[in-house]
């Protein structure tokens, strides 16, 4: 499989995200919205640098930024063919500009609750804006964030597809016995290797017993033969990631509690995966999952939800968890991973990000699953 270069890949719809977002300000009850997240700002604006805002005003989008940005921040807004431009101003003075640009064209204007912190608010509403309502709203960007366009999916596809390559292209080392810190880098180096700006997250490696640790830091352990090894990471493509987690072993996998659980998880793994479809609650993949796991006796082993959205971020909206309010939708790209930890003993987990359909899902990941 040739891997398809940044440059060629489908075309992303960023210009016409203004468009939609404006469309939800009024159910959110303000007349312009004060872009902070940085993924937000990328999102809506091409834009991919470390400090700025984005004023989304009835009349005009503006994005404010510092001096660095001065050539970078107008190019990429124009390469992603937006209707926003720039205004450049060291920090001490963004106060000031962007009071001017607000002025008296937006009487409600609507802070990212989850993206501001306390003392930004109170600087926001007592310096900054003083005669403007500012209102907190939550998720305004991130639910038009949950449906990929075609060249977001490619991205993700390409992510997806440089991880599987890299895994194959590593997992020999497993016989070598190498430490776990060594098969990461080893992993992440790969990963660069075939085009991607580097793991989307830390690359969790996990052998024997560290596998009942879903986040285990990958540290001076070395793999034995015939151990499971619990393998999460992902690629990053174009600012979109990948995510997978393949359990997988060299020789003979030797304790019979794990190799059961290999088979537990990954049925259950298999049912999450036939549970997506556009229409289904969040909650009932969740549940899919976790009744498998339940009827063979380790219902208190599986630990976390069952999945996430993952695009921009590498987790984001929807969450699929049994305390999930989402319903699934086409287009949305969410990740499937139950898992059985056992302390002292050794884990596994499985993982597949897919895209769901109108009639189930298209996974991305396709490495394939280890069976004992």
């Amino acid at each position: 499989m040739t891997l398809t270069p940044v440059a060629e890949l489908t075309p992303m719809d960023t210009a016409g995200r203004l468009g939609r977002l404006r469309d939800r300000l009024g159910d959110a009850g303000v007349d312009g919205l004060v872009v902070t997240s940085l993924t937000n700002i990328r999102y809506l604006s091409g834009f991919t640098g470390s400090a700025g805002m984005l004023l989304v005003l009835p009349g005009a989008t503006v994005l404010v930024t510092d001096g660095r940005y001065g050539t970078q921040a107008p190019e990429q807004i124009a390469a992603a063919g937006v209707d926003a431009r720039c205004e450049v101003a060291p920090a001490p003075d963004q106060r000031a500009v962007a009071a001017g640009l607000v002025g008296s064209t937006a009487a409600r204007l609507g802070l990212e609750a989850a993206h501001v912190s306390w003392a930004r608010q109170r600087a926001f509403a007592e310096t900054w804006w003083p005669d403007v309502e500012l209102v907190a709203t939550v998720g305004v960007v991130e639910e038009l964030r949950k449906v990929k366009d075609p060249g977001e999916l490619a991205r993700l596809a390409g992510a997806a597809a440089i991880a599987d390559r890299a895994l194959a292209a590593v997992r020999p080392m497993l016989a070598e016995g190498p430490r776990e810190i060594d098969f990461a880098h080893a992993l992440d180096a790969e990963m660069r290797r075939l085009g991607a700006a580097g793991p989307s997250f830390e690359t969790i490696v996990a052998s024997g017993p560290n596998g009942a640790m879903p986040h285990h830091r990958p540290g001076a352990r070395r793999i034995e033969r015939g151990e499971p090894v619990v393998i999460d990471f992902g690629a990053l493509l174009d600012g979109y990631c990948s995510d997978m987690t393949r359990t997988v072993w060299d020789g003979p996998l030797a304790d019979p509690v794990l190799r059961r659980a290999v088979e537990v998880v990954a049925e259950s793994q298999a049912a999450g995966v036939a549970a997506v479809s556009a229409g289904v609650a969040a909650a009932d993949v969740d549940r899919a999952c976790r009744e498998v796991i339940a009827a063979a006796g380790w219902a208190d082993a599986f630990v976390h939800g069952t999945g996430h959205g993952v695009g921009l971020d590498i987790h984001e909206a929807p969450s699929v968890a049994a305390s999930s309010g989402d319903t699934l939708a086409p287009g949305h790209v969410v990740t499937v991973e139950p898992g059985v930890y056992l302390p002292g003993i050794g884990g596994v987990r499985i993982e597949d990000t897919v895209v769901v359909t109108d009639e189930g899902c298209t996974p991305l990941t396709s490495t394939a699953k280890d069976l004992p």
